[in-house]
């Protein structure tokens, strides 16, 4: 691999600093908890990997994490609300992250004739798309952030936010 230009390599060391960022919360939350067996009286750390997991930015496995508090000896409810509280806040900063974008970086990015078919598919499906984005272990963050760009309504795209994340959630808990 050749690395062509100056674009090229900020990209690298940003990918390794947010992999390198992923890295140290997972181990000094989660992880930590793994070592010392001490699932129980983790919700902290669940939170801290929820809610970083949830910016579009950093790729975290939050349902790993969700699932393995949720084998201890942990306040079911608690967890449920703790899960879809910081999924929701996250997410609501990945949403103004996507609003405060302007038009000309977004026609840099992905091209006027994609945003424009993307926010006629989202004007058409945009709250279902939500609600399964959020309910199914995709990247809900990124559509949190789409919704931004494309300036959707930001009550709307909250509901359908936690539509969908209590929809995981519960799926989750009945589940395992």
């Amino acid at each position: 691999m050749i690395i062509k230009n100056r674009a090229e390599i900020t990209r690298i060391i940003i990918a390794v600093l947010l992999l390198s960022a992923a890295i140290v919360i997972a181990s000094m939350t989660v992880g930590r908890d793994i070592y010392s067996g001490s699932r129980d009286e983790g919700m902290m750390s669940f939170a801290i990997v929820n809610a970083c997991g949830y910016l579009f930015f950093l790729f975290m496995p939050v349902e790993v994490a969700f699932v393995y508090y949720l084998q201890g000896e942990i306040n079911v409810l608690a967890l449920n609300a703790v899960a879809i509280g910081t999924a929701l806040f996250s997410q609501a900063i990945d949403y103004l992250i996507g609003l405060s974008v302007s038009n000309k970086f977004i026609d840099r990015l992905i091209g006027r004739r994609r945003y424009e078919k993307a926010e006629a598919n989202i004007e058409k499906y945009g709250n279902l798309t939500i609600i399964v984005f959020n309910a199914l272990p995709l990247s809900s963050p990124v559509i949190s952030l789409a919704a931004g760009m494309l300036r959707l309504n930001i009550r709307n795209t909250l509901i359908c936010t936690v539509i969908g994340l209590l929809i995981k959630y519960t799926a989750l808990t009945l589940i395992f």
